[in-house]
């Protein structure tokens, strides 16, 4: 288990490739976030067009989320908590929730 164990974590070399690998995370994260927004105001506005275009693209960013938090479970940056946060939370809000988490844990010096 990652958390518990955290070998990975432990290298410096390693514990700045979670961070890159949180700043990946954090950016698809915001900008899907943003998609979400606009997606949103697109279906309250009833403006089916731009809800057929940005729906999928919203998707998409979903599925890049689930795959890169999930990656880093099978690198043992972090646990299965991760992806299953971003899977129950509907992506943007589990991920950024989990890389606030995963960066206050390497701040601190703990396994991630």
């Amino acid at each position: 288990m990652a958390l518990d164990t955290g070998p990975i974590n432990a290298d410096p070399t390693e514990r700045a490739r979670t961070l890159r690998r949180l700043n990946v995370i954090a950016v698809v994260a915001i900008l899907d976030a943003l998609l979400l927004a606009v997606l949103l105001w697109a279906s309250f506005s009833d403006d089916e067009g731009m809800v057929h275009i940005l729906g999928p693209i919203h998707g998409g960013g979903y599925v890049a989320l689930l795959a890169l938090c999930a990656v880093g479970c099978f690198e043992e940056r972090w646990d299965w908590w991760f992806p299953g946060l971003v899977l129950v939370t509907l992506g943007p809000p589990g991920s950024l929730i989990g890389d606030w988490i995963l960066r206050r844990k390497l701040a601190q010096g703990t396994p991630a």
